[in-house]
């Protein structure tokens, strides 16, 4: 589980084609400093296991689903990544619930800097759009943001965030360019409550 705040960048050092996987090996100064092998930790939003530490860093190995569904399938050596350790029971929640499970990707339409912060807008599948709600949560790139906007374009979903200052210098997201694909994860909880009322309907059904 995670918080989705961003502890530090880190930088693809190698990938190595393992064939049904690839060994994803990560320079960090601050996610691997206690580290050890079986540990999580999210790279892009993408929860990871950590298989082996040294060299400054850590590798991991990334199953082929992996690659297809999420971003990880483009990065290349010298790429920089979002770094969250897993949550502590001491850890502040001073995002929202993270599991680091990837529902999919979304595409950075435009962005409008401003003096204070710049507002991103996304497109992604209105599968996973439907998710989404203004000022609820949503995971890019493992970061926890806020919901500004949601609409629906043609057959996708777009939405809209706000990214202050601090999010701009200590993530990724301050240097996205338009066309660049981001992981998404959206919160687990409205997953939940689209369950349950579909279980509810179900249930009524087979007693009717």
């Amino acid at each position: 589980m995670f918080t989705g705040i961003v502890e530090e960048r880190g930088q693809v050092m190698s990938l190595h084609d393992l064939g049904d996987s690839v060994r994803l090996t990560v320079l960090s100064a601050v996610a691997a400093t206690d580290a050890r092998p079986g540990d999580s930790i999210a790279v892009n939003g993408c929860c990871l296991t950590v298989a082996a530490l040294g060299d400054g860093g850590f590798a991991a190995d990334v199953m082929r689903e992996s690659l297809q569904r999420t971003a990880l399938g483009a990065l290349q050596p010298g790429a920089v990544v979002n770094l969250e350790r897993a949550v502590s029971a001491s850890t502040r929640m001073g995002g929202h619930l993270v599991q680091g499970h990837v529902d999919g990707t979304a595409t950075l339409v435009s962005r409008a800097p401003s003096e204070h912060w710049d507002v991103l807008r996304f497109a992604l599948a209105p599968e996973l759009g439907r998710y989404l709600a203004s000022k609820g949560s949503v995971a890019v790139d493992g970061v926890s943001l806020t919901v500004v906007e949601v609409t629906d374009v043609d057959r996708a979903t777009e939405f809209t965030v706000s990214l202050i200052p601090t999010t701009l210098a200590g993530t990724t997201l301050g240097e996205l360019t338009v066309g660049a694909i981001v992981n998404v994860e959206v919160d687990v909880i409205a997953k939940y409550v689209e369950r349950l009322l579909s279980s509810g309907s179900h249930d009524r059904a087979g007693a009717a």
